[in-house]
């Protein structure tokens, strides 16, 4: 594990929030009026980010150019699944996979992966980064080395598609994510990190176990709701698509929904799901890497049990205005001067991204 700080090519980075930044904690529903987006593109391996003010149509910053270099933050020098999330303190928790798939093809390496995929899988990576923001302008960084927290993870076989949240009873962030063993069947395991978001505290416990013989999950989000926990995951079982677990507690144990809430007919992943402000509303959303070309899909639900297909970006009601070629995206509210700011920012420092990939 080392904690590193340094200046990103398309964003500042700074060792300690400024006081005028700091924040008592978050603002309340009522006071929000915006959404942000992050999400990554094959063909940056970095972090984009889109404003919405109606959780529906959603534009880009900065044009759709990368808003932090992956190449600048990462291990692997590329960043994919990126979540973020608000916490009760006002800031905002940025979680990352330090993976590059087309490293080789980017001149980062010299192998398709960072280690033998026959021994360790497709993409095979050891580390999570981890930012954290009161302005998403300026941020600190770590780069966190999962396989080095404890010796009996020597031998991880990736890391993948970190996701925050906060643990009242425990009073502390939350980090869950993807692991695996070698080449084994991957299981969601979470671990607790400190307030500054940079030093994970004891070892990852697991959190999800796929209850079905040679089956697995991946791509973990939770969410709670009257006082009931909603893990939506990714289910490798026929069908690759989008299923829920539910418990009382936010590590388990947990009830198993065999049935899928998606409702496409081809492979999708990484559900993400979102309160719309003010209304009793949620949005699922979820990659629809199956897609050609690949896209976001949607449903809408009261109480997470039935779902409304809302269909794909620019198939229906869910729209983009500058933006394609978006994977794994997450989003969370802000208020509508936290998001007029960082539009202007990124009007008056609008920056090109040298490294985009021919795929």
């Amino acid at each position: 594990m080392k904690k590193t700080l340094a200046i990103i090519a398309l964003a500042a980075l700074c060792a300690a929030t400024p006081a005028s930044a700091r924040k008592s904690g978050a603002p309340k529903e009522k006071d929000m009026g915006a959404y942000l987006m992050v999400y990554h593109k094959d063909d940056t391996h970095s972090l984009h980010m889109a404003v919405s003010y109606d959780g529906r149509t959603f534009t880009a910053v900065n044009n759709n150019e990368p808003v932090i270099a992956g190449d600048t933050i990462a291990l692997q020098r590329g960043i994919r699944d990126p979540h973020i999330f608000r916490g009760p303190d006002g800031a905002f928790y940025l979680a990352m996979t330090d993976l590059h798939i087309y490293a080789k093809q980017a001149g980062f390496r010299l192998g398709q992966w960072e280690r033998d995929g026959k021994e360790y899988g497709w993409g095979n990576n050891r580390a999570l980064v981890l930012m954290k923001s009161t302005d998403l302008i300026n941020w600190t960084r770590a780069n966190i080395r999962v396989d080095k927290l404890d010796p009996s993870l020597a031998d991880i076989g990736c890391a993948w598609a970190p996701e925050t949240c906060y643990d009242p009873k425990a009073k502390k962030l939350m980090v869950h994510f993807t692991m695996r063993h070698r080449n084994g069947k991957t299981k969601l395991y979470y671990l607790y990190v400190n307030d500054d978001f940079n030093r994970p505290e004891g070892k990852p416990e697991v959190l999800f176990t796929y209850p079905k013989e040679g089956k697995e999950a991946i791509d973990g989000n939770m969410i709670c709701k009257d006082g009931v926990y909603h893990l939506f995951y990714c289910s490798h079982d026929g069908k690759t698509g989008i299923k829920q677990a539910t418990s009382k507690s936010i590590t388990g144990p947990w009830e198993f929904r065999d049935q899928l809430v998606d409702p496409e007919k081809i492979g999708c992943e990484a559900p993400s799901v979102f309160k719309l402000i003010g209304e009793d509303r949620w949005v699922l959303m979820y990659d629809v890497y199956r897609a050609n070309p690949m896209n976001f899909g949607f449903s809408e639900t009261t109480d997470l049990e039935h779902f409304t297909p809302l269909g794909r970006f620019d198939e229906g009601v869910m729209r983009r205005t500058n933006f394609d070629g978006q994977k794994h995206g997450a989003v969370t509210w802000l208020t509508r001067d936290e998001a007029r700011r960082l539009e202007e920012y990124w009007k008056k420092n609008q920056r090109d991204f040298p490294g985009k990939l021919k795929l």
